[in-house]
């Protein structure tokens, strides 16, 4: 399978670009690219940075973003689904209308993010930095929040049912309306020193 790397790409229109397993990049630079209604299907991005990229109703299956950087990329009505992003970073970033259902995004650092009624449902989020990120009235259902980073946070109206809540601190985070389970309830109870019997 041919590898691209080194690529550098500035200011082109991929708009609607279909990528396959067939497609497979590494270091590549992606500058102010139009990635809107773009699919992406076992497609394959290694250590590769992102910078003013639209991915606008863009939809992404099964492929890799592992070690890359996003800086002020537009995420609106973007889906990922299976998808991994591990150890990949995001910075200055929209969100509106997002959502990924499963894969794995541990690792990854999206403190201070602006994830207002996102969609993540399974999403394996281990320790990842989500530390001040905005998740208000979000959906944040299943996912594996084990060692994650969640000081400061903003949960308020968030359902956080069936997640794994044992790295959060409830004296740290927001958390006002949030829904949770009763697993999550007993967890919660004894991190605030209560006994639960």
């Amino acid at each position: 399978m041919p590898i691209t790397r080194d690529l550098v790409v500035r200011g082109e229109d991929w708009y609607g670009r279909e990528l396959g397993a067939g497609d497979v990049f590494e270091d590549c630079v992606f500058y102010d690219t139009d990635w809107t209604e773009g699919v992406s299907e076992g497609a394959s991005f290694d250590r590769c940075a992102f910078s003013g990229v639209r991915f606008n109703a863009s939809r992404h299956a099964g492929s890799a973003f592992t070690n890359c950087s996003f800086r002020r990329c537009v995420f609106f009505d973007a889906r990922f689904e299976g998808c991994k992003a591990v150890g990949s970073r995001f910075q200055e970033s929209e969100f509106r209308l997002f959502a990924v259902d499963g894969g794995d995004w541990s690792y990854a650092a999206l403190g201070g993010a602006d994830l207002r009624r996102a969609e993540l449902t399974g999403v394996r989020l281990r320790e990842a930095d989500l530390a001040g990120a905005r998740l208000d009235d979000a959906e944040v259902t299943r996912c594996d929040l084990s060692g994650a980073r969640l000081r400061g946070a903003v949960l308020r109206g968030a359902d956080l049912r069936g997640s794994d809540l044992s790295a959060l601190d409830p004296r740290a985070v927001e958390a006002a309306g949030a829904r949770i389970d009763l697993q999550q309830a007993a967890v919660l109870a004894t991190a605030l020193g209560y006994r639960v019997t």
